[in-house]
């Protein structure tokens, strides 16, 4: 177990925490969520002991093994793959280092004899014999191949450290399992791994995820960080959003007793209950929820930007006609005779392993790059607004302040329209003086969403979306996209946002495209696509 006893972390005259006192038992995964800047990377560092307190403890039961997810992916550069994973467990590769070195003197001592039958001892408690083959499994569950077992750290593309790193914290059954953004970097099928391993695994996880049905899978309680403290919940993310809504809507019902509301949570609950078994941590939370008591559900503070994308006017039938686009860069062909028709009403969510495939598709499209050959037609009715993945050529080095910065794109010019708008994108007062240049990246996201929006398009191009946004942004971006009554293509990695907005898939491999109507889950699931996909990504 591990605890926090009047934990506070003040920076200068900026208190983080302020007197948090919080436990996380065994056998329950804990999702931390909260706006970008809150602290919850911070409070991960804070448990695992790299960042000191300012007043206060952390405390771990005697005897456990905290690990966790590093952030450095140069730090193991001159080791091999496997002797990384191992690492993860510091006791048992001490025990290993030492029993080489005796092992390799050339004459024997009694010492040395005494000493390594102790070792060996301790080797075994540790389960050191399988350790090895642990390891590889992890590393094969999360897509490292055999091959770069035992290659060099620094061998590896940056891709692939993150998940050896990801490997050499669940490494050895630890007690306490720190992850910040596990699912970073990791294609669909290592994220379905990390949920099954999860699920199975019995002590302490505590997760920082932007990941909602990552979070929904696995997280047994919710722990909300907001104005200097941190409240726990049980349940998913899911379950902590629409209780915090009903908890809203009941206290502003005041002519409703007190049993009419008990009655109104116990159905909410109920249908909750009912929709766990779809999850990996299904038992556990659905015994969790069926205890929660009025008392226990609160409103949530959390603000939400309004997104609502409004076509101007209604595209006709020809939308978009794609004919051969091939496009090579330094050297490799990205794109190979791709070719496909988009129908109105269509949202297209493009997937496959190549980023750059997909960024190149959009920048074509858009007009931003040249094809090497073939060509495509936007239909004479549509208006196109487009969020690239960088979004750097819109404010670098510009400085207008917000109010200005959007009015270039804005046909209302007006002070009042414009200050109102961003009000609404959580840009209020003081915040929409802001120069351009200097803004974090969720704020610029939320910028080039308002420009999107003032356009008044009818296809909307956007090319990972939730990358720098907060889960509260995700949340309103996903309900937007969905009321979106236009025709849309999109790139994420977000699955939540695949499956609920996406009629039709499109994956782009080394071998062509496989176009299906069907929602994402559907295609995941799919035989006939599963066969498709070992045919294209054949070497």
């Amino acid at each position: 177990m591990i605890s926090t006893s009047g934990l506070t972390l003040q920076f200068g005259k900026r208190i983080l925490f302020k007197d948090v006192s919080i436990k996380f038992t065994p056998g329950n995964c804990y999702g931390v969520i909260g706006a970008n800047g809150a602290g919850k990377s911070t409070f991960l560092k804070l448990l695992a002991g790299d960042i000191e307190p300012t007043k206060g403890t952390v405390d771990i039961t005697p005897g456990e093994r905290l690990a966790v997810l590093k952030q450095n992916h140069y730090e193991f550069d001159e080791y091999e793959v496997l002797r990384t994973v191992i690492m993860g467990h510091k006791r048992l590769v001490e025990i290993m280092d030492e029993k080489d070195e005796i092992y390799a003197k050339p004459e024997f001592s009694d010492e040395d004899g005494m000493r390594v039958s102790e070792l060996e001892c301790e080797f075994a408690e540790l389960d050191g014999w399988e350790a090895e083959p642990e390891a590889a499994r992890l590393l094969n569950g999360l897509g490292i191949p055999e091959e770069l077992h035992t290659q060099k750290m620094a061998d590896l593309s940056g891709k692939e450290k993150v998940r050896v790193l990801l490997a050499q914290s669940l490494f050895g059954n630890p007690d306490i399992l720190l992850l910040d953004e596990p699912t970073n970097h990791l294609d669909i099928e290592s994220i379905n791994w990390l949920e099954d391993f999860l699920a199975n695994f019995e002590n302490t996880v505590i997760v920082v995820s932007h990941d909602r049905h990552f979070l929904n899978q696995v997280c047994t309680h919710i722990a909300d960080v907001d104005f200097e403290g941190i409240q726990l919940y049980v349940g998913n993310y899911d379950f902590w959003l629409e209780s915090s809504q009903l908890a809203l809507q009941l206290a502003k019902d005041a002519n409703k007793k007190k049993e009419e509301k008990m009655k109104d949570l116990q159905t909410f609950i109920q249908r909750f209950s009912a929709n766990a078994s779809k999850s990996k941590q299904a038992t556990s939370r659905k015994k969790l929820l069926e205890k929660i008591t009025l008392d226990d559900i609160k409103p949530s503070t959390r603000r939400y930007p309004y997104i609502a994308f409004k076509p101007e006017r209604e595209a006709g039938n020809q939308l978009l006609q794609v004919e051969g686009l091939t496009k090579v860069i330094d050297g490799e062909k990205v794109l190979d005779n791709v070719s496909f028709f988009v129908n109105k009403g269509d949202k297209i969510a493009f997937v496959g392993s190549d980023g750059l495939a997909k960024t190149t598709l959009f920048k074509i499209l858009m007009g931003e790059m040249e094809a090497d050959a073939g060509e495509f037609k936007w239909g004479i009715t549509t208006t196109q607004a487009y969020l690239p993945k960088d979004n750097s050529a819109y404010f670098d080095g510009v400085h207008l302040n917000l109010v200005d910065w959007l009015r270039q794109y804005s046909v209302d010019q007006d002070e009042s329209f414009i200050r109102g708008f961003l009000g609404r994108m959580l840009f209020s007062g003081e915040e929409s003086l802001k120069e351009a240049s200097v803004l974090s990246g969720g704020e610029k996201v939320r910028c080039m969403l308002s420009k999107m929006m003032l356009s008044g398009s009818n296809v909307l191009l956007l090319d990972e979306p939730t990358n720098h946004l907060d889960l509260e942004s995700i949340t309103s971006l996903n309900n937007g996209l969905i009321a979106f009554t236009g025709t849309m293509l999109f790139v994420s990695h977000d699955h939540e946002f695949i499956q609920t907005i996406a009629n039709r898939i499109i994956e782009i491999t080394p071998n062509g495209l496989i176009d299906r109507t069907m929602t994402y889950d559907e295609y995941l699931e799919n035989a006939e696509v599963k066969k498709q996909q070992k045919e294209k990504y054949k070497n």
